[in-house]
């Protein structure tokens, strides 16, 4: 007496390919998702409720997006820092007052925070 069954059928593999497709999404997501670069940490003090006292001439710079002025007057960014040497007593201690002016980006204001800042000016402040 046989049964008549059919031998079991050959167990089908499950296919890979959908789980690879996610795992590439996934790092791509990621990658997009991630900071591309380093954080920098600029040292700017604030315009409002500072406690310090100005002492010495002026030094309002004016950052727009294709020209620098100090006090009024067109000054280059690479000569800033030298422009700024007989208004300051101690780069170190002395503030120096930034204005972004006419749409300035934040990048060009970083160029001139930097410029700045390896000339030794330590105490920029950043107004509106």
């Amino acid at each position: 007496m046989s049964l008549g069954l059919a031998p079991p059928a050959a167990r089908r593999r499950p296919s890979l390919t959908p789980m690879i497709d996610v795992v590439f999404l996934l790092l791509v997501f990621f990658m997009l998702a991630a900071r591309m670069g380093a954080e920098v940490a600029l040292p700017v003090a604030g315009g409002a409720g500072g406690t310090a006292e100005w002492s010495g001439p002026p030094r309002l710079v004016d950052i727009r997006p294709e020209a620098l002025t100090l006090n009024g007057v067109d000054t280059p960014l690479e000569g800033l820092a030298e422009a700024l040497m007989p208004l300051v007593e101690d780069p170190a201690a002395d503030p120096v007052v930034l204005r972004p002016r006419d749409g300035a980006d934040l990048q060009r204001v970083i160029e001139v925070i930097e410029t700045l800042s390896a000339a030794g000016y330590t105490q920029p402040i950043l107004v509106e």
